[in-house]
């Protein structure tokens, strides 16, 4: 069974990522180090005692369909409940609505725990979060006094209405239509698809962000605006009225979270009985500028569900390591019981078993690194610019890397459980199976490559990144200084592998420069991963300094003689693959 991390959550959040610095500044406002605790301890004991025993459940039983409702798993709406009881919800929330105004590392920090006990339940309160910023930054004031107490509570939740069926990926290809009524209201109509929690029994209403365009809109991206439509009409009084013109026509019958229901959304098609058809909705924002708007809630989006691959490799690693301690096969070397040993002494298990752990842990930090950068741009001063370059930077990769390890850490996970692992009895299949869609939703991780390498690295004509590269060398520097034991043995290996970091950068500013785009995007992929590899190595680095501890130093040791070496192909694919890759790609299409 899951328990939360707490302790390591802690110690990543203030002595890797850069808390216990903002604390001692007053960055972070009126938190204190105390409170932050019992937060983080409160969270975890929730997380591993209420949420994580649903799992299971939520898996086999899944999210049921009647009659355009949906009803959610057994015990899953009283798990709700209580969780929005606890104020989970408003934890970051805009204080002006009743949020607690909390940074963002410690709300990442406590979706991890959510996610980790299952990620069908962490996916929707992550998009209320979203919309609750959404329409913090740009919907008019009426909207915000009538939406946000409601949503910041989690007494009414959220969607965000992208996909269609021709417009995936490319949002401009979008058909949904919204039509003036002439009283300040639009009519809209159409249909979206792969809604997350489009549709459920958890809360009084569902408040949808959908994308759409008017008569007169231009065509593409530009020409798309924001409308919020609520399931149910608020009355004057604030709550749900009369049945809007939008419902459910069907859910997905998915890989994995199958507690979490994915709908098609069907707008405007007189399902609201008598009245005239259309689903009535308020503009957010200005009109045609709706992709913008969106933007916010997806860039809140991305990190989360960065932190929901994080949580799965916490979940799938904790469950491997606690079968290879019970499982008992053949003999090994260094096991001086009797009989068969524990497969956790076996040295091929060993290797698996660390590289789960070394590779969560690097996107953890990597994701908390990223909050961190988001709560100080927030706090505004002198150097909020840098800040939200640094978390402009960060966001791709915490979001594709992480899902990334999610997948890679689950599948090992099976792997260590043997043929064990195959049978759903065991879970590790579940959490293998919840992991596959992160790389793919909220912009694929081929989508959150090619933001890296075209749009964040030339961030003040490539002076960012640079100066990004210069702290990674000093994180290496301070550990060969520290006089850890084994320090020497790691620095050498992380100083190549941001070596290999620096070249490839140069490399693709230069590609970008010079117009060679499609060059630079043939090499996006292999870059990122090259990219987290080796900030994953400064950050253990740092780690290691932090507190000197054995464990965490041989676990620095084992990721740079064993894992981090990936870094010198990368390099080559990034530098001389491109011209490869496009020559070879004639094939399939030729």
């Amino acid at each position: 069974m899951y328990r939360a991390p707490v302790a390591e959550i802690a110690f990543t959040l203030k002595h890797v990522a850069g808390m216990g610095a903002a604390l001692e500044t007053g960055a972070l406002g009126d938190l204190s180090e105390d409170l932050a605790d019992a937060i983080l301890e409160e969270a975890g004991r929730f997380a591993s005692e209420e949420v994580a025993p649903l799992r299971e459940i939520g898996d086999r039983q899944g999210a049921v369909l009647e009659n355009a409702a949906v009803c959610m798993p057994d015990g899953w709406k009283d798990l709700y409940r209580r969780w929005r009881e606890g104020g989970w919800n408003a934890l970051s929330g805009p204080v002006e609505y009743g949020g607690q105004g909390l940074p963002a590392m410690l709300s990442v920090a406590v979706l991890e725990m959510w996610n980790s006990g299952s990620m069908a339940f962490g996916i929707g309160p992550t998009l209320t979060m979203g919309a609750v910023e959404a329409l913090h930054a740009h919907a008019s004031e009426e909207l915000k006094a009538t939406y946000l107490p409601k949503l910041v509570s989690g007494e009414w939740m959220g969607t965000m209405n992208l996909t269609e069926p021709q417009a995936g990926s490319d949002v401009g290809a979008l058909r949904t239509r919204a039509e003036r009524a002439g009283d300040g209201t639009y009519r809209l109509f159409g249909q979206k698809i792969f809604i997350t929690y489009g549709e459920h029994d958890f809360s009084g209403n569902i408040v949808h962000l959908v994308l759409a365009r008017l008569p007169d809109a231009p065509a593409g991206t530009k020409g798309i605006s924001l409308f919020l439509v609520p399931k149910f009409l608020p009355n004057p009084d604030g709550s749900p009225g009369v049945r809007n013109d939008v419902f459910c026509a069907s859910i997905e019958h998915k890989m994995g979270i199958h507690a979490s229901p994915t709908c098609t959304m069907i707008y405007g098609d007189g399902f609201a009985g008598d009245r005239e058809p259309g689903a009535v909705g308020w503009l957010v924002g200005e009109e045609n500028r709706g992709l913008a708007c969106m933007f916010t809630m997806m860039n809140n989006a991305r990190l989360a569900v960065g932190i929901q691959g994080v949580a799965v490799a916490e979940a799938a690693y904790q469950k491997a390591f606690a079968y290879a301690r019970e499982r008992r096969q053949g003999r090994a070397p260094g096991y001086g019981g009797e009989g068969m040993a524990p497969i956790v002494y076996h040295p091929d298990v060993q290797r698996s078993l660390l590289t789960m752990k070394a590779l969560t842990w690097i996107a953890r930090a990597i994701s908390y690194s990223c909050a961190h950068a988001i709560d100080m741009a927030k706090a505004g001063g002198g150097q909020a610019g840098f800040w939200q370059e640094r978390a402009n930077l960060l966001t791709p990769v915490a979001k594709a890397f992480s899902t990334d390890v999610g997948v890679e850490v689950a599948s090992l996970g099976v792997q260590v459980h043997g043929g064990m692992g195959y049978i759903e009895e065991t879970g590790a299949a579940t959490l293998l199976r919840d992991a596959r869609i992160a790389p793919i939703y909220e912009g694929t991780n081929g989508i959150q490559a090619i933001d890296l390498a075209t749009r964040k690295l030339p961030q003040s004509d490539g002076g960012h990144v640079r100066a990004f590269i210069a702290e990674l060398r000093e994180d290496a520097e301070r550990l060969r200084t520290s006089n850890s034991e084994g320090a020497a043995q790691s620095v050498d290996r992380i100083e190549a592998a941001v070596d290999d970091l620096e070249a490839a950068t140069e490399a693709l500013l230069v590609m970008l420069q010079e117009g060679r785009t499609e060059e630079a995007l043939a090499g996006a992929t292999p870059y990122l991963r090259l990219f987290a590899l080796g900030l994953g190595g400064a950050l253990l680095a740092r780690a290691a300094v932090a507190d000197g501890d054995a464990e965490r130093t041989a676990l620095c040791r084992f990721y740079a003689e064993n894992l981090i070496g990936e870094t010198a192909s990368l390099r080559q694919a990034v530098i001389e693959g491109g011209m490869s890759l496009l020559a070879a790609g004639e094939a399939l299409h030729g």
